[in-house]
């Protein structure tokens, strides 16, 4: 059979006639079929937009770009935080930093420090608490 592909490509501003199998023109026709009918399901249901519509929205929200008026207040809130956290008893401090910033279970923690798992949910729950002290004090 033969097919013009100024009909496939809009680029062709010509006729361009080529020769090609049976099979290939059926998928072809299938293939529009398909396209067709997924695009009267979206009229018909009303699925016009997408998350990804080409306004930036996506984009905005995968990459983010800091100013340097954010950077800086970043690392000043980073430095506060280590601040505070350098005021907590040794064992405290070790407990939250392992749990939070190594991302550590609880129970990981108590199997290492060879402690129930209470006294280190207990130790990191005051530890905490008295970290938001100060960082209340800090912030206000």
């Amino acid at each position: 059979m033969k097919i013009n592909l100024r009909d496939l490509y809009s680029f062709y501003t010509t006729d361009v006639w080529v020769e090609v199998d049976k099979e290939i023109v059926e998928e072809m026709h299938r293939f529009d079929n398909l396209d067709s009918a997924y695009r009267l399901r979206a009229y018909r249901h009303r699925a016009y937009y997408s998350l990804d519509a080409n306004d930036g929205i996506e984009h905005q929200a995968l990459f983010q770009i800091c100013s340097s008026e954010m950077e800086f207040e970043e690392a000043w809130l980073r430095q506060e935080i280590y601040k505070a956290m350098s005021q907590l008893s040794k064992k405290s401090f070790r407990r939250i930093y392992a749990h939070y910033f190594l991302g550590l279970s609880k129970v990981a923690i108590a199997q290492i420090e060879k402690v129930d798992e209470r006294a280190v949910r207990k130790s990191i729950s005051s530890g905490l608490k008295k970290l938001s002290r100060l960082l209340d004090k800090i912030l206000d």
